[in-house]
């Protein structure tokens, strides 16, 4: 490295705008008056060619202005944070000889050179470690079509800022030799380690898979454009074979996965003593020993990962002092696992995954064996690095499920669910998490980022890139990522500004409005969808098309499902190239209103039996005549049962409402009376369906009963609410 002999000490960058165009035409002059002559056997191969980065600090500040040959009036600036890289397309394989930065006064004080031949998979070249500024004139030996200034750390509070950033070489280099198969190694020291795969630097850039194995060689291609090399799975098994020849195919290595009970982490099914449950880790292992044997020499391997969330998950089965000994247990049978892959397979990491970096310590302690440890962590991604520094790990590690914020870590809405995050917000997510996967140089070796999955479900929507086939934000946020460009993509529709109203009020079966501002990047003309879930409501996570009308400028009438409780309504916007922006927010489905006087109100009610201790109760008949309607009667587990009510007078009577808990009647007879004792039936049905029954009667009478002679489910009868109007 080298530098003018002059020092400058360079006026404040924002300290006012003449003075900061003195102080860069006076710096960038005495750079244009030093700066080395190029040796006469290279050539210049960056000038002009596109470039793209991490970052810019405003409009004025692409990367484009670091090539153009231009070293006193543009530049190119990244946001003011460390991690930022700035990178060449050369347009072909090439020698390379040199590379000369020209750095304006925000200067990089470590960094690396790296070239690729895809984008993708990035060698060092050359190592700066506290520079100084001004032109840094750098002899490097390789080949490469892509070449980067990875920023490592910073001078100062800015960004990064290159006047240009020169590559000198000859074209038409040679591509190094692909190595599908071979060893994968974690190599290096403490916090200086990397992932090698056929002895070349590998670093993760991956997803988590999701369509079924028979459908690898459909979607593989979609994963290796979007700039991914790595695809990690959760279980391996026969079908498993499947998948590994596709992956192979596409240049892609995969994750193979092994299941351990509890998986999935809290509420996750099936508990395990792994204390003295012997046969079930004796079985285990042979599983997973049959299968490292089987897919060891497979060229698509990269390692194995035992295990998934399982020691957060053990806080489902046990607790106290027992939870302790069980997540001991657990971590020591991982190491069991870890030594018998390896006296089968000594060519592949093992690993393991959780969700909460407080399995560490009991990894750390009871799992030498591993290679490397393995975490799923989604809004707090970023602070995995402090944790584990300061946890004092001696072990690398990657991040095996990330991305934006998931259900479990958002605010609440009005109407009392998760606030998803928008699909720009989800965009930003991935972006966000990436960056501070590879920010962890030497200790983060990369990332499969969560999920390719092609599910239009609740999950689906919230997670996939995508669903049903349709490419989001995100996919493309992961792609810039992966590969620092979506230049030339068609890219999708952006919603924003989505609301419903009303929103914590809409009638059973009536109409509510929902407003989206919808723009297109590409001028495309957009198609709409309307998508109601149930999940909250009904626990359905299916999404149904609603029935709906566009209203115009962005408006649209859609029908309420006749189910109450918290839905959510998603408008999808598709551009017809294969690209979709979906956004959803809640709606709350109540009882649609009944002109007149409510004659139920607070007037004494009755029944053959009510509940006093289960779940909210006790459900006293009062509850379903108090005009809340969060409160509710409910009767014993048994047929039949009765609820009445006393209007205190003769009253005429034209309609009820009968707002059901879950709990309903299939089959039921609304009777009346003028004295308690003779009935009269004025309504009955056998085929009731919950929710909202609003019937029209003709009656007058003093008290109104409902006599219930068949649940619809294994429980009671529950009424939220009983409305009798005149």
């Amino acid at each position: 490295m080298s530098r003018p002999p002059i020092t400058i000490t360079p006026l404040p960058r924002r300290a006012g705008v003449s003075l900061l165009a003195l102080g860069a035409l006076l710096v960038s002059s005495l750079t244009v008056a030093l700066a080395p002559s190029a040796h006469a056997a290279d050539a210049l191969l960056s000038q002009g060619k596109t470039a793209t980065a991490s970052s810019q600090e405003g409009a004025g500040y692409s990367a484009a202005a670091a090539v153009d040959g231009d070293l006193t009036g543009t530049r190119w600036a990244s946001q003011w944070s460390d991690q930022q890289w700035l990178q060449v397309d050369l347009g072909q394989i090439s020698n390379l000889s040199r590379t000369v930065l020209t750095w304006e006064s925000a200067y990089g004080k470590d960094y690396e050179i790296q070239a690729s031949d895809n984008g993708t998979d990035w060698r060092t070249l050359k190592t700066v470690t506290g520079g100084d500024g001004g032109t840094d004139d750098l002899t490097v030996s390789g080949t490469g079509r892509y070449v980067r200034m990875q920023g490592l750390a910073r001078s100062g509070g800015y960004g990064y800022s290159l006047w240009e950033f020169q590559v000198y070489g000859s074209a038409g280099g040679t591509t190094p030799p692909p190595a599908p198969g071979g060893a994968v190694k974690v190599e290096g020291t403490q916090g200086n380690w990397r992932l090698t795969a056929g002895g070349q630097p590998y670093t993760v850039k991956g997803v988590t898979w999701g369509p079924a194995v028979s459908d690898g060689a459909k979607y593989l291609p979609d994963v290796k454009a979007m700039g991914a090399n790595t695809i990690r799975t959760w279980g391996t098994d026969a079908s498993s074979k499947t998948l590994l020849d596709a992956a192979a195919a596409n240049g892609i290595r995969v994750i193979n996965g092994f299941w351990l009970q509890p998986g999935g982490g809290p509420g996750a099914g099936g508990c395990v003593n792994y204390v003295t449950d012997t046969t079930y880790k004796n079985n285990s292992l042979t599983e997973f020993a049959k299968w490292v044997e089987a897919y060891k020499s497979h060229p698509a391997t990269l390692m194995w990962n035992v295990g998934n969330e399982s020691v957060l998950g053990l806080q489902n089965c046990y607790s106290g002092s027992e939870l302790e000994t069980q997540r001991n247990a657990y971590t020591s049978f991982v190491n069991d696992v870890a030594k018998k892959i390896h006296s089968i397979d000594p060519d592949h990491p093992v690993t393991s995954t959780d969700a909460w970096t407080g399995a560490w310590p009991y990894y750390k302690r009871n799992a030498p064996d591993l290679d490397l440890y393995a975490m799923n962590s989604y809004n707090n991604v970023c602070k995995v690095r402090q944790d584990w520094t300061d946890g004092g790990y001696t072990k690398p590690y990657i991040i095996t499920e990330t991305g934006p914020a998931g259900e479990w870590e958002v605010p609440d809405d009005a109407n009392g669910i998760p606030d998803e995050p928008t699909d720009v917000q989800k965009a930003d997510g991935y972006t966000k998490a990436w960056n501070c996967v590879t920010g962890h140089q030497g200790v983060a070796l990369g990332a499969t980022l969560f999920h390719y999955g092609t599910e239009h479900d609740f999950g689906g929507v919230w997670f996939n890139l995508v669903p049903d086939g349709l490419k989001r934000l995100s996919y493309y946020a992961v792609k810039k990522a992966y590969t620092g460009s979506t230049a030339g993509d068609n890219t999708p529709p952006v919603i924003s500004n989505m609301t419903v109203t009303p929103a914590s009020s809409a009638p059973a079966g009536g109409e509510f409005t929902v407003h989206a501002d919808v723009r297109d990047p590409d001028g495309d003309p957009i198609t709409y969808k309307v998508f109601l879930s149930g999940n909250y409501a009904s626990g359905d996570k299916r999404l149904v098309e609603a029935q709906w009308r566009s209203t115009g400028n962005g408006n649209f009438a859609v029908t309420a499902p006749q189910k109450l409780g918290v839905w959510k309504v998603y408008v999808q916007a598709e551009d017809g190239h294969g690209n979709a922006g979906i956004e959803t927010r809640s709606v709350k489905v109540v009882a649609p209103p009944v002109a007149g006087t409510d004659l139920a109100l607070n007037r004494p009610a009755t029944a053959s039996s009510s509940q006093q201790s289960y779940g909210d109760c006790p459900c006293t008949p009062a509850l379903a005549v108090d005009g809340r309607s969060e409160t509710r009667w409910a009767s014993d587990w048994s047929d039949p049962q009765w609820f009445q009510v006393d209007l205190g007078a003769s009253k005429a009577l034209r309609k009820l409402q009968l707002v059901w808990d879950p709990a309903y009647a299939k089959s039921y007879e609304v009777q009346v009376s003028d004295d308690g004792s003779n009935w009269r039936p004025v309504y009955s049905t056998t085929a009731g369906d919950g929710d909202v029954d609003t019937l029209d009667v003709s009656a007058t009478a003093r008290y109104v009963r409902l006599q219930l002679t068949a649940r619809g489910t294994s429980y009671g009868y529950s009424l939220h609410e009983l409305g009798i109007y005149s």
